[in-house]
Order: C-alpha cells, then sequence, then structure tokens
C-alpha cells in the first residue's frame, strides 16, 4: 500500500499556516469539512487567489476588462 503526502498551502498572510501531513491513500479524508470550518472571507479569498495563478498559467497575465466602445450621435 502506498502513501500520499497532501500538502495544506495557503498563504500565511491570509491567517493559514502551511502543514504537511503523511496519511495513507484509503485514509484521506475530504476537505469539504475543513473548508466549512473557514469564514466565508478566507474561503473567497483563497479562490480568488486560485483564480488568480490559474489565469497566469493559463493566459500569463492578469484578467483585464474588455474595450467599452461608446456610440455618440451628432
Amino acid at each position: 500500500m502506498s502513501n500520499d503526502c497532501r500538502i495544506n498551502s495557503m498563504n500565511a498572510s491570509n491567517g493559514v499556516e502551511k502543514k504537511a501531513t503523511k496519511v495513507g491513500l484509503h485514509d484521506q479524508k475530504s476537505d469539504f469539512a475543513y473548508w466549512q470550518s473557514q469564514s466565508c472571507e478566507l474561503r473567497i479569498a483563497q479562490l480568488e487567489q486560485i483564480r488568480r495563478e490559474y489565469h497566469q498559467w493559463k493566459f500569463g497575465a492578469e484578467p483585464r476588462l474588455q474595450r467599452v466602445y461608446k456610440i455618440v450621435k451628432r
């Protein structure tokens, strides 16, 4: 039976410390209970961080708003 090393590496500036725990492959628990115990603000902040990292990886830049044109009648 192989072991899985799970690493919880959240941003320390958000009040979540880095922690590594070695658990068996069949002994893994869901992360749902952990995230339900966190505040809404922390969950949203972490989701925003994941979104930024994804856009940086996928598109190589921070997402921006599309151009907006305004039509003016004379």
